[in-house]
């Protein structure tokens, strides 16, 4: 299993939207094969930078999210909020306590 960690930074005026998009699409992203976990986090200092952090069973799941229509769907809309490219990272975890 593995944990994968994206920055997203949007324009303030998107922010609602974003948060309305991501309500309404959560539990089918979470649903996807080999998804094991999702969070929303909102960083406490600029309120125009979320993160995205799900838990993979393996890579191939991850990837076949998104190639899916959901991702294509979700990606395509929130895309032109941004207002620097997104920052993706896939970890594994060493420990977790």
């Amino acid at each position: 299993m593995f944990v994968r960690i994206v920055k997203l930074s949007f324009r303030e005026d998107k922010i609602e939207d974003f948060e309305r998009l991501f309500e309404k699409n959560k539990i089918a992203i979470r649903n996807q094969p080999g998804c094991k976990g999702l969070r929303l986090l909102h960083d406490k200092t600029n309120p125009c930078i979320f993160f995205t952090y799900s838990d993979w069973e393996k890579e191939e799941d991850l990837e076949n999210y998104r190639q899916s229509e959901l991702f294509s769907q979700v990606w395509g809309t929130v895309k032109p909020w941004f207002t620097n490219k997104a920052e993706a990272w896939s970890v594994d975890v060493q420990h977790s306590l």
